[in-house]
């Protein structure tokens, strides 16, 4: 048994803007316990004498400045904890703070480079590395990851997080056995045999978490998670088994409603966080007290799933992370003021040793063959397991004629085997559900036919409704794409203008202002430039077809919509620096492969050298008659020092390369991770727009226009063909908008009734910009999609 206190640290995050001097001070004399002074700078507006207090002074077991790095506080802070879970006692390490101060940074890490890899991942490159280095135990891993949202848990590795919303996953419930011992429903295990497969896991639980911008911090996560590692350890052998759990909890920060001014769904979240740790205080004020009863451990389920890393069977360490800022030093003391009670809580280590569960297995087993054995003694008659054909033919004759008897008072005689008896209920059971089945087929086969009777109608001309609106929003959609891309090549080329017309004002004599040839001469230069924007979008969108990966889940407006919300986006920046990086490792590993060859076979080839200098010595001696030297010659010393060096070489290289095969993994988790948050933007940014497109520009006439081509008893037929051509409607291409020929409009006014009973787009319904020459782009381009989607309903028929 281990007792310590619970031992804490602090972490100062660097500001945003160049802090001012003297706000804090840190005094780390090797002989005293470091402290951190907090001065409260004097505020004129309080009056030039007040009583208020100045200074708060606070001891940690050690404060990290500002320019401490991952690498640091890994090795001072999560280390010790680690080695303690390999020796079979449990741990927690858990991150407290206000709102963007740095917690989530120190407990996963950062994003963007390999060096900003948090307490999470290296703890599990440690781990993994002290299990490959001892071989005298067979270890086994389990990872866990639980989220705390608003009271209620979730699993964050469970499968159905993609495709089902939050409230429809199955909430992670609290279990508790008469040993006062936690269990928790609905939260899987999984188990991880290398680091690879652990790294994989906590990639897809923070891709699940709940994040949010405030106004604090623009990725602030809203809720609280537990990252859990569960290891067993056993030797050959033994019939002891070690269990040990490591909690890596990231606590979801506490904020000020009245400061930071949210409102909604945040004000909902912000009021459960502050809840749960105003609860967690709580729990930590009653352990501080001595001759305290009762603890609120069940007021929140944070505090009941921390129960042992309370004052419990446990290791705990917290992290105190420190905004030291003047607008945020209020929090910052409040923070070192929770830090302090948690330091006067104690917990009691224990190693964590049970019996094989087999072994017990194996007595149970012989203490029961060995009651069968004086069962039969005592009543005369071996039992077997099973009853004989003969018995079971009789229960089911007494069954029967039991059933038939109308007597209320008749029983069922079986005699006092318990085999009969059960044999009997399910046979019972067995005749009702029988009856059930019966009954419940009939019924069903008589709705089924009530249902084929029903018309069809209503649910195509769903169908064909919800195709329209989509393409409606997707035509809005790309229009304003097409406004702001027209806008930008005008400005250049006005830009572009007005740098000519000063380099001629500096070489000509000054022209007349109300020159109407130069306004002639614009508008001439500006319709190529028009004319090859058009072509521009068209190459563009022949580019993204190509793309396989997006052509089956988008159509080519999304795709369109995508490219360009990828370009303009905060994360592309990173997610280049991340290719080239990961460009130059592969660069770096396949040289280092071609060098580790190379010194393999260097190696091969001096051995062999050697060998043959052996034989050469030991033939030259048996023809000679002479003894072989014990001591090997210069030559020999030569090519084994030689050896040793290719050896030492090839030791270094393949040390290198393992580093930069983790290295890499890491940064291609980096960048999935990046991709799927761009993905994850992007559909949020295009419901969005469609949204806004339907509440601004309705498409009420549109559909009115598919009703009456729908209830006509005539274009049935018509109708079924449009919808078996659905995959050409969604093919279509973005083309530039083609001048009328007297061909179309030919062909316009001889068109069919089923050209009649397309819908269309209004033009009227289409948003302007009051350009003329842009508004009429606009109307050609709606107009050329038109003519295309009828070509292709009259092909098919």
């Amino acid at each position: 048994m281990v007792k310590q206190t619970i031992q804490i640290f602090a972490r100062v995050k660097p500001p945003v803007r160049k802090h001012q001097q003297g706000i804090y001070s840190i005094d780390e004399d090797e002989k005293l316990i470091p402290s951190l002074e907090i001065i409260l700078p004097r505020d004129l507006a309080d009056g030039f004498v007040n009583n208020k207090r100045e200074s708060y002074k606070f001891k940690f077991q050690r404060i990290f400045d500002q320019d401490a790095n991952q690498e640091t506080i890994f090795e001072n802070i999560a280390k010790p904890v680690a080695g303690s879970v390999l020796a079979g006692y449990n741990g927690t390490i858990f991150a407290y703070g206000q709102t963007g101060s740095g917690k989530t940074f120190t407990i996963t890490g950062g994003a963007e480079r390999y060096s900003d890899r948090g307490i999470i991942p290296r703890t599990l490159s440690y781990i993994f590395e002290q299990l490959q280095k001892d071989s005298s135990k067979i270890y086994t891993t389990h990872i866990s990851y639980l989220e705390i949202y608003n009271e209620c848990g979730y699993d964050l590795l469970d499968p159905r997080h993609e495709a089902s919303s939050l409230e429809d996953l199955p909430k992670v419930t609290i279990l508790e056995d008469p040993d006062q011992n936690i269990h928790l429903k609905n939260l899987t295990l999984h188990q991880a045999t290398t680091e690879e497969e652990a790294l994989n896991l906590l990639f897809l639980g923070d891709t699940n978490r709940m994040i949010a911008e405030t106004p604090m911090n623009q990725a602030s996560t809203r809720s609280h998670c537990i990252f859990t590692i569960h290891l067993s350890s056993k030797e050959p052998g033994s019939a002891t088994v070690r269990h040990a759990k490591l909690h890596l909890v990231d606590l979801a920060g506490s904020e000020r409603v009245a400061k930071t001014g949210v409102g909604g769904h945040l004000l909902t979240e912000a009021k459960y966080i502050n809840l749960s740790l105003h609860y967690l205080e709580q729990v930590i004020i009653a352990l501080s007290e001595k001759h305290r009863s009762h603890i609120p451990y069940r007021n929140s389920m944070m505090t009941s799933v921390l129960r042992d890393s309370l004052g419990g069977n446990c290791m705990t360490t917290m992290i105190a992370t420190l905004s030291l800022e003047k607008r945020n030093l209020d929090e910052s003391i409040s923070t070192c003021r929770f830090a302090q009670r948690v330091a006067l809580i104690k917990n009691e280590a224990v190693l964590n040793e049970e019996i094989d569960p087999r072994l017990v297995i194996k007595r149970l087993q012989k203490e029961i063959q060995e009651l069968k054995d004086e069962l039969a003694m005592v009543t005369g008659e071996q039992r077997t397991e099973a009853l004989t054909e003969a018995e079971l033919l009789q229960l089911e004759k007494l069954i029967t004629s039991f059933l038939e008897d109308q007597d209320p008072e008749s029983r069922l005689e079986v005699g006092a085997d318990m085999r009969k008896v059960h044999h009997c209920f399910h046979h019972l059971k067995k005749l009702l559900n029988d009856k059930k089945i019966l009954e419940n087929n009939t019924v069903s086969s008589e709705s089924k036919d009530q249902d084929c009777q029903e018309p069809l109608k209503e649910e195509e001309y769903r169908k064909l409704r919800d195709i329209l609106k989509q393409r409606d929003n997707e035509i809005n959609i790309l229009v304003n794409m097409l406004k702001k891309e027209k806008k930008k090549a005008q400005e250049a080329l006005h830009l572009a203008g007005m740098d000519r017309r000063e380099f001629r004002h500096s070489q000509s004599p000054p022209f007349r202002l109300g020159n109407p040839e130069e306004g002639q001469r614009m508008r001439l230069s500006s319709a190529p430039s028009q004319a090859q924007d058009f072509s521009i979008l068209g190459k563009r969108s022949s580019l993204l077809h190509k793309k396989i990966g997006m052509r089956e889940e988008m159509s080519l407006g999304r795709q369109e919509a995508f490219e360009i919300f990828k370009r303009d986006h905060a994360d592309s920046v990173t997610i280049d620096d991340n290719k080239q990086i990961l460009k130059q490792r592969f660069s770096e590993a396949k040289a280092l492969g071609e060098s580790i060859n190379e010194a393999r076979s260097k190696i091969g080839h001096l051995k062999e050298e050697i060998t043959q200098r052996h034989i050469q010595q030991v033939a030259l001696g048996i023809s000679e008659n002479m003894a072989v030297p014990l001591m090997p010659d210069q030559q020999e010393e030569k090519l084994r020092s030689q050896l040793e060096e290719e050896k030492r070489r090839y030791k270094t290289m393949f040390t290198r390369l393992k580093a930069l095969k983790v290295e890499i993994e890491h940064l291609q988790l980096l960048m999935d991770k990046a991709k799927v948050k761009l993905q994850k933007e992007f559909e949020v940014w295009w419901a969005e727009e469609a949204t806004n497109l339907q509440v601004n520009s309705p498409a009420v006439n549109s559909l009115d226009h598919t009703k009456p081509f729908l209830q006509t008893s005539d274009s049935q037929h018509e109708r079924s063909q449009l919808l078996s051509n659905k995959s050409d409607v969604n093919a279509r291409k973005i083309l530039p908008s083609p001048c009328p020929s007297p061909h179309s409009q030919k062909q316009s006014s001889t068109s069919t009734p089923l050209e009649d009973s397309i819908p269309k787009r209004p033009v009227s319904s289409i948003p302007l910009t009051g350009d003329s020459q842009t508004d009429s782009d606009i109307i050609a381009f709606i107009k050329a999609r038109q003519s295309i989607l009828q070509k292709q309903c009259l092909g098919s028929n």
